[in-house]
């Protein structure tokens, strides 16, 4: 038995469930870790308990006073191992067969759509209907004076509709040709860098997949509101839904964010990168507040290994692997694909820094 009560460190009563032992475990460890001011034998300590009381068989023989394991003495090394990135190895992207995809049909049968909406065929159908019926009083007899009072409002009534309408489709139709003027048939603005690996991975990854959606706009190399650099790798527009993306190659493993915005490897805290996603996203959604912002952290393995996410948002930020990606954010993105609002599209391309050469 240890000398310290692993349930005592970790704050937690002897019967804990596995999830309120990993919250506990979450919580200390960022601010036990040395990296936060604490000390490497605690830590190692701390990190013994959790391992230990998330184990069923482990914990079993604990609670029964038998050693489960003897934490491990670090043994000194002639030199430490650096995880970097593996020359030889190049990530894989997304290769998902699009008929596999629930959204993908909507890329074949639906017309690639304008930049505004227009009033509709049903309402000028009813106004010209009802103007040829208001017609027919015309070939009757002489109608009394009230009914004919009546008739005459109705016509003025139909005609006026007509006149609304007509001026909505003028309206629209001299909106979508400044649009064309301003915007042209692009649906990818901005250059995309080539490296890292992951930056062409994505913008590839954007263009065969999402970019087919009708509606859809994809951007690379965004500046936050407020900033004049660019923050931002990646963004898809559709209607009024926005994702933003940022690329990383990370070490394989297992990766989660908290609902703080922590980013967790394998139930540790991951010190191996960072994002400044969590801010572009609450900038974007406080520049566009009645557009939808999400941002996810697209990762590939930087070596051979599997990696792994929860893409439960922390932060309105979730973790991804392209191919989760492709299906979830496609899926997202697919229930408001038959709208381009100008005014957010504007807003958003404004935000574009880099842009090829021949743009």
């Amino acid at each position: 038995m240890a000398e310290v009560d692993y349930y005592e460190l970790l704050g937690v009563r002897r019967d804990a469930s596995v999830g309120e032992i990993k919250s506990a475990y979450r919580a200390l460890a960022k601010v036990m870790h040395p990296d936060a001011g604490g000390t490497a034998g605690t830590f190692r300590l701390l990190k013994t308990a959790y391992e230990t009381l998330v184990d069923s068989r482990k914990r079993a023989e604990y609670d029964l006073g038998e050693p489960a394991a003897a934490p491990e003495v670090p043994r000194p090394r002639a030199r430490r191992r650096m995880y970097r990135d593996e020359p030889a190895y190049t990530p894989r992207g997304c290769d998902l067969p699009p008929s596999s995809l629930s959204w993908w049909h909507l890329t074949k049968h639906q017309p690639r759509i304008g930049y505004v909406r227009t009033p509709g065929h049903a309402p000028a159908a009813a106004a010209l209907a009802a103007g040829v019926l208001l017609t027919i009083p015309l070939l009757l007899p002489p109608l009394p004076t009230p009914v004919l009072v009546i008739w005459l409002t109705l016509v003025v009534g139909a005609l006026a509709a007509i006149v609304v309408l007509l001026r909505s489709y003028l309206s629209a139709a001299r909106a979508h040709k400044a649009a064309l003027a301003e915007f042209g048939e692009r649906t990818v603005f901005g250059e995309a860098d080539e490296e890292p690996v992951g930056e062409r991975l994505t913008a590839e990854l954007l263009v065969n997949y999402l970019a087919r959606l009708p509606g859809a706009r994809v951007f690379h190399g965004l500046s936050r509101p407020g900033s004049v650099f660019a923050d931002v790798d990646h963004a898809v527009l559709c209607g009024h839904r926005l994702v933003l993306v940022e690329s990383k190659l990370w070490l394989p493993g297992h990766y989660e964010i908290d609902d703080d915005g922590s980013i967790w490897r394998n139930d540790h805290p991951f010190r191996g990168g960072g994002t400044n996603l969590f801010a572009a996203v609450a900038a974007f959604q406080d520049h566009l507040p009645d557009v939808d912002v999400r941002g996810v952290l697209l990762l590939y393995p930087n070596r051979r290994g599997p990696l792994t996410t929860d893409d439960a948002p922390g932060l309105g930020v979730s973790a991804m692997v392209p191919d989760q990606f492709v299906r979830d954010i496609g899926d997202w993105l697919s229930v408001d694909c038959a709208i381009v609002d100008q005014r957010v599209l504007r807003a958003v391309r404004a935000r574009v820094v880099r842009e090829p050469a021949t743009a």
